[in-house]
């Protein structure tokens, strides 16, 4: 008779893996944050089992205290960790099964395929939960500062230059509509996760009578009219990581966006712009510049944007060459998940708490703003009222702009008798074209950045926020 080799799988094997293989092996050391959703999904497993009288009533509850005991040491740090066990999953079993003998039948009609995809189901939920909620501080953080400011006036840029003057809160608001779609993409998240793989076993389910619907809506894998949602093919349940990819998908997207807001907070907070002044807890100074005040938190956050998307591309790479249906390559799935679950509830929390610190400077702004030359624009929009064809007022305004350049004068300070010749559809009131405050209010269309469509877009998100 064969020894006992692995208290899991060891009956067709005649030796225990080496130390080496182990350390190889084992995934506890990172899998074990599932412990709460393993032991959620086994005490629906294990009601399933009784329901369907595979177990006995008095056998599920004797697995339910057992596991309730387990996830108590657990949550207090007490548990033992046993990487001879390869991963959260048989550690769990193993120690409800030396306090609990009926515990030797909850693996009944159960595969560690069906089990991790279940469980990671369930922490997709989770994480697209929390992710949401971090999602919507930080968008409350930012519509905060866009509402105390909503009369400051700064330079928009394109290619870096500047360009045409628009509200900050303009600005701060297009960050809303960034964040806005990473939420409704993490929702999307959360519904592709709302389906339950268990009972799917390792490839083939089970010739067992077991039901997965009473599973599913147990452990609330239900539609919006609460009807059990079950995966609908045993092969693809316990092979697919369309979800995984996905949740880093939009998680590297969030990364993406909240690193060109970093960069603009970067570029506001230099002496060059002086826009803003981050808030000292959000910033570093340096070990031998005594004036340095660095941005490094939102440098950091840049930085955590390529980790993110390395994340993303890990998870492609590993799925796109496995044969169905479940391989040893996937448990490399579960690291770069969680890395981009947790590097992104952190950044939003940083970008939320150094945008809820910032200090706008007013003056700076209005300088900077102050620049006549980015309503330029508005000159040729005055010809075209009059009758001339944009390009050819572009054409016109060009030369009215050069003229400024050469005569080292601000391009509303030369005398008219010099414009005039440009083009003759510049009469005297062409000066009017560079009044700041007449300017925005002609911006009226939905989406500008005008005043009044300003103060909608914040009653907008003052409603869409809650």
């Amino acid at each position: 008779m064969a020894k006992k080799a692995q208290v899991t799988w060891g009956g067709r094997f005649s030796s225990a893996p080496a130390d080496l293989m182990l350390r190889f092996s084992e995934s506890v050391s990172f899998d074990s944050r599932l412990a709460p959703f393993d032991i959620q999904g086994s005490k629906a497993h294990s009601a399933m089992l009784a329901h369907v009288g595979l177990i006995t009533k008095k056998e599920r509850d004797a697995i339910h205290t057992g596991l309730d005991a387990i996830l108590v040491e657990i949550e207090a740090g007490k548990f033992v960790w046993e990487t001879r066990l390869e991963d959260v999953h048989m550690n769990i079993e193993q120690a409800l099964t030396k306090r609990c003998p009926a515990a030797a039948k909850l693996h009944t009609a159960r595969s560690r395929n069906d089990q991790v995809a279940t469980d990671m189901r369930l922490y997709f939920k989770a994480a697209c939960s929390d992710i949401f909620v971090q999602l919507d501080a930080a968008q409350r953080a930012i519509l905060s500062v866009a509402e105390a400011h909503a009369d400051v006036l700064i330079p928009g840029y394109t290619h870096l230059q500047r360009a045409q003057p628009v509200y900050l809160a303009h600005h701060l608001l297009a960050y809303l509509e960034m964040l806005q779609r990473d939420a409704e993409r993490i929702v999307l998240v959360a519904d592709h996760a709302n389906w339950c793989p268990l009972g799917s076993g390792a490839i083939a389910g089970t010739t067992l009578p077991i039901d997965r619907e009473f599973t599913a809506k147990t452990l609330g894998f239900v539609d919006a009219k609460g009807k059990p949602r079950v995966t609908q093919n045993s092969m693809d349940a316990v092979s697919d990581r369309d979800l995984f990819i996905e949740f880093a998908s939009a998680c590297a997207l969030i990364g993406v966006h909240l690193s060109r807001m970093a960069e603009d907070m970067i570029l506001w907070a230099s002496q060059e712009f002086k826009f803003v002044e981050l808030p000292d807890a959000f910033c570093t100074g340096s070990s031998l510049m005594p004036q340095k005040k660095n941005p490094d938190s939102m440098e950091l956050i840049r930085g955590k944007s390529a980790r993110l998307q390395g994340n993303l591309h890990t998870l492609l790479v590993l799925a796109k060459g496995l044969p169905l249906t479940y391989n040893r390559d996937l448990q490399e799935d579960n690291p770069p998940v969680f890395d981009s679950h947790d590097q992104t509830a952190l950044c939003l929390a940083v970008l939320a708490g150094t945008i809820s610190g910032m200090e706008v400077h007013r003056v700076r702004c209005a300088a900077a703003v102050a620049d006549p030359a980015l309503l330029a624009t508005d000159l040729a929009d005055y010809l075209v009222r009059a009758g001339v064809p944009f390009r050819e007022a572009h054409h016109a305004v060009g030369a009215v702009v050069k003229l400024a350049e050469e005569s080292l004068l601000p391009i509303n300070q030369l005398p008219y008798d010099e414009v005039k010749r440009v083009h003759p559809a510049i009469k005297p009131d062409w000066v009017e074209s560079f009044d700041l405050a007449k300017a925005m209010a002609r911006r009226t269309g939905t989406g500008m950045p005008g005043p009044a469509q300003v103060k909608r877009q914040l009653a907008r998100w003052n409603k869409l926020l809650g």
